[in-house]
Protein backbone atom coordinates (compact mmCIF):
# COMPACT_ATOMS: atom_id res chain seq x y z
CA UNK A 1 0.00 0.00 0.00
CA UNK A 2 3.27 2.38 0.63
CA UNK A 3 3.87 2.37 -2.68
CA UNK A 4 0.53 2.80 -3.69
CA UNK A 5 -0.31 5.82 -2.13
CA UNK A 6 2.66 7.55 -0.85
CA UNK A 7 3.23 9.01 2.60
CA UNK A 8 0.50 11.97 1.85
CA UNK A 9 -2.18 9.36 1.16
CA UNK A 10 -1.33 6.92 3.70
CA UNK A 11 -1.82 10.04 5.90
CA UNK A 12 -5.33 10.85 4.75
CA UNK A 13 -6.57 7.38 5.03
CA UNK A 14 -5.23 7.63 8.45
CA UNK A 15 -6.38 10.91 9.36
CA UNK A 16 -10.12 9.36 7.92
CA UNK A 17 -10.29 5.87 9.46
CA UNK A 18 -9.53 8.27 13.06
CA UNK A 19 -12.75 10.82 11.60
CA UNK A 20 -15.15 8.01 11.40
CA UNK A 21 -13.98 6.76 14.94
CA UNK A 22 -14.59 9.81 16.77
CA UNK A 23 -17.58 10.21 14.97
CA UNK A 24 -18.60 7.63 16.66
CA UNK A 25 -18.00 8.71 19.86
CA UNK A 26 -20.55 11.27 19.88
CA UNK A 27 -23.52 8.62 19.49
CA UNK A 28 -23.82 5.22 21.50
CA UNK A 29 -26.41 2.73 20.43
CA UNK A 30 -28.13 5.32 17.97
CA UNK A 31 -28.10 7.93 20.49
CA UNK A 32 -26.55 11.66 19.97
CA UNK A 33 -24.97 13.32 23.17
CA UNK A 34 -26.94 16.52 23.66
CA UNK A 35 -25.52 19.87 22.75
CA UNK A 36 -25.80 21.44 26.22
CA UNK A 37 -23.75 24.65 25.20
CA UNK A 38 -26.59 26.35 22.88
CA UNK A 39 -29.21 24.63 24.33
CA UNK A 40 -31.93 27.20 26.15
CA UNK A 41 -31.93 27.73 29.85
CA UNK A 42 -34.65 25.89 31.62
CA UNK A 43 -37.70 28.07 33.13
CA UNK A 44 -36.88 30.46 30.57
CA UNK A 45 -37.07 28.99 26.97
CA UNK A 46 -40.12 30.98 26.26
CA UNK A 47 -40.01 34.57 27.48
CA UNK A 48 -43.12 36.28 26.29
CA UNK A 49 -43.85 39.89 25.79
CA UNK A 50 -45.27 41.69 28.91
CA UNK A 51 -44.82 38.96 31.05
CA UNK A 52 -43.36 38.33 34.67
CA UNK A 53 -40.45 36.83 33.35
CA UNK A 54 -39.79 39.39 30.56
CA UNK A 55 -40.36 41.96 33.38
CA UNK A 56 -37.63 40.33 35.86
CA UNK A 57 -35.00 38.85 33.32
CA UNK A 58 -34.96 42.18 31.05
CA UNK A 59 -35.94 45.09 33.35
CA UNK A 60 -34.87 44.03 36.50
CA UNK A 61 -37.28 44.33 39.97
CA UNK A 62 -34.61 45.37 42.48
CA UNK A 63 -33.31 48.61 43.51
CA UNK A 64 -30.78 49.35 46.41
CA UNK A 65 -30.20 51.59 48.48
CA UNK A 66 -27.10 53.18 50.56
CA UNK A 67 -27.51 52.69 54.17
CA UNK A 68 -29.79 54.45 56.57
CA UNK A 69 -30.85 55.66 53.15
CA UNK A 70 -34.44 56.00 51.53
CA UNK A 71 -33.26 58.82 48.82
CA UNK A 72 -33.34 57.07 45.49
CA UNK A 73 -30.01 57.18 43.80
CA UNK A 74 -29.21 57.73 40.29
CA UNK A 75 -28.52 54.28 39.47
CA UNK A 76 -32.09 53.43 41.08
CA UNK A 77 -33.48 55.74 38.96
CA UNK A 78 -32.03 54.21 35.94
CA UNK A 79 -33.94 50.92 36.61
CA UNK A 80 -37.12 52.71 37.72
CA UNK A 81 -37.15 54.29 34.52
CA UNK A 82 -37.01 51.36 32.44
CA UNK A 83 -39.83 50.02 35.13
CA UNK A 84 -41.96 52.59 34.16
CA UNK A 85 -41.74 51.91 30.50
CA UNK A 86 -42.37 48.46 31.02
CA UNK A 87 -45.45 49.19 33.16
CA UNK A 88 -46.43 52.10 31.02
CA UNK A 89 -46.74 49.33 27.97
CA UNK A 90 -48.08 46.53 30.28
CA UNK A 91 -50.73 47.86 31.43
CA UNK A 92 -52.70 44.84 33.03
CA UNK A 93 -49.82 44.30 35.68
CA UNK A 94 -50.56 45.93 39.43
CA UNK A 95 -47.36 46.76 40.87
CA UNK A 96 -46.51 45.89 44.97
CA UNK A 97 -43.28 47.66 45.62
CA UNK A 98 -41.41 45.89 48.81
CA UNK A 99 -39.45 47.61 51.04
CA UNK A 100 -36.72 45.97 53.15
CA UNK A 101 -33.66 46.98 55.20
CA UNK A 102 -30.67 45.53 56.82
CA UNK A 103 -29.47 48.71 59.09
CA UNK A 104 -28.68 50.07 62.36
CA UNK A 105 -31.45 50.42 64.89
CA UNK A 106 -34.25 48.66 66.55
CA UNK A 107 -36.88 46.84 64.60
CA UNK A 108 -39.70 49.71 64.58
CA UNK A 109 -36.93 51.73 62.64
CA UNK A 110 -35.99 48.88 60.06
CA UNK A 111 -39.40 49.24 59.69
CA UNK A 112 -40.01 52.66 58.89
CA UNK A 113 -36.76 53.09 56.77
CA UNK A 114 -38.08 50.48 54.43
CA UNK A 115 -41.28 51.56 54.29
CA UNK A 116 -39.89 55.51 53.28
CA UNK A 117 -37.87 53.31 50.51
CA UNK A 118 -40.82 51.61 49.06
CA UNK A 119 -42.83 54.97 49.33
CA UNK A 120 -40.09 56.05 47.45
CA UNK A 121 -40.10 54.08 44.93
CA UNK A 122 -43.60 54.38 44.31
CA UNK A 123 -43.21 58.37 44.27
CA UNK A 124 -41.08 58.04 41.59
CA UNK A 125 -42.88 55.29 39.20
CA UNK A 126 -45.90 57.62 39.85
CA UNK A 127 -43.39 60.37 38.98
CA UNK A 128 -42.28 58.60 35.53
CA UNK A 129 -46.33 57.93 34.72
CA UNK A 130 -47.41 55.02 36.29
CA UNK A 131 -50.61 55.54 37.31
CA UNK A 132 -50.86 55.74 41.34
CA UNK A 133 -54.29 53.44 41.52
CA UNK A 134 -51.94 50.17 39.95
CA UNK A 135 -49.22 50.83 42.50
CA UNK A 136 -48.70 50.12 46.31
CA UNK A 137 -45.79 49.98 48.75
CA UNK A 138 -45.21 47.91 51.64
CA UNK A 139 -42.43 47.56 54.59
CA UNK A 140 -41.01 44.39 55.83
CA UNK A 141 -38.03 46.12 57.79
CA UNK A 142 -35.88 43.35 58.49
CA UNK A 143 -38.31 40.35 58.01
CA UNK A 144 -37.30 39.02 54.65
CA UNK A 145 -33.55 39.10 54.48
CA UNK A 146 -31.74 37.88 50.91
CA UNK A 147 -29.04 36.68 53.01
CA UNK A 148 -28.19 36.77 56.91
CA UNK A 149 -24.73 38.10 57.61
CA UNK A 150 -22.65 40.39 59.59
CA UNK A 151 -20.07 41.46 56.38
CA UNK A 152 -20.96 44.95 55.01
CA UNK A 153 -21.00 43.60 51.30
CA UNK A 154 -23.70 41.00 52.61
CA UNK A 155 -25.81 43.37 54.35
CA UNK A 156 -26.11 46.05 51.18
CA UNK A 157 -28.08 43.39 49.20
CA UNK A 158 -30.66 43.16 52.03
CA UNK A 159 -31.58 46.96 51.95
CA UNK A 160 -33.58 46.69 48.58
CA UNK A 161 -36.67 47.47 47.42
CA UNK A 162 -38.26 44.72 45.00
CA UNK A 163 -40.42 45.79 42.16
CA UNK A 164 -43.65 42.85 42.20
CA UNK A 165 -45.86 42.52 39.13
CA UNK A 166 -49.56 41.64 40.53
CA UNK A 167 -52.74 40.14 38.69
CA UNK A 168 -54.81 41.76 41.97
CA UNK A 169 -55.13 43.90 45.21
CA UNK A 170 -53.96 42.37 48.49
CA UNK A 171 -54.37 43.06 51.65
CA UNK A 172 -51.38 45.71 52.08
CA UNK A 173 -52.87 47.52 49.20
CA UNK A 174 -54.97 50.65 50.11
CA UNK A 175 -56.70 50.25 46.69
CA UNK A 176 -58.65 46.94 47.92
CA UNK A 177 -60.20 48.68 50.52
CA UNK A 178 -61.91 51.27 48.94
Amino acid sequence: MGKWLGRSGQGVIVAGICLLGLAGCNSAGGLTSPDVTNAPAAGFVEIKPGSEEEFIMNVGRRVYFAKGSSVVSDEAKMTLQNQAKWLKDNRKWLVKVQGHADDPGSEAAQKTLSTKRADAVVAELVKLGVPSQRVWAKGYGVERPVTDCDEVACQSQNRRVVVNLREEYDDSAPQARR
